[in-house]
């Protein structure tokens, strides 16, 4: 499945649609290819909006939890909330 990777808009030029832009723009040409696209987000507070634009666009998480450096976090195991620590997110675009 296609991921969008390492999407971020500069803080001073948020809440201006050039994230719902280029949202827009990366979801047209993985529709060409698949009806599925993912994309992760970090889980700590600087991820907040991301979280939240990710819903309203419709992603929803791949109930997999807890991911870590790219690999699945099993229960009760220990990691530091950093920019590695993500969970995953997809979207039916057809």
């Amino acid at each position: 499945m296609p991921e969008i990777q390492d999407f971020n808009v500069l803080p001073k030029v948020r809440r201006q649609g050039i994230g719902s832009a280029l949202m827009d723009a990366a979801e047209a040409m993985v529709a060409e290819r698949s009806a599925v696209v993912g994309i992760g987000v970090g889980l700590y507070p600087d991820y907040g909006q991301a979280q939240r634009m990710y819903v309203r666009r419709g992603y929803l998480p791949d109930g997999r939890g807890l991911i870590y450096d790219g690999r699945q976090v099993p229960p009760m195991e220990m990691i530091r909330n950093d920019d590695d620590a993500t969970l995953m997110f997809t979207k039916q675009l057809r």
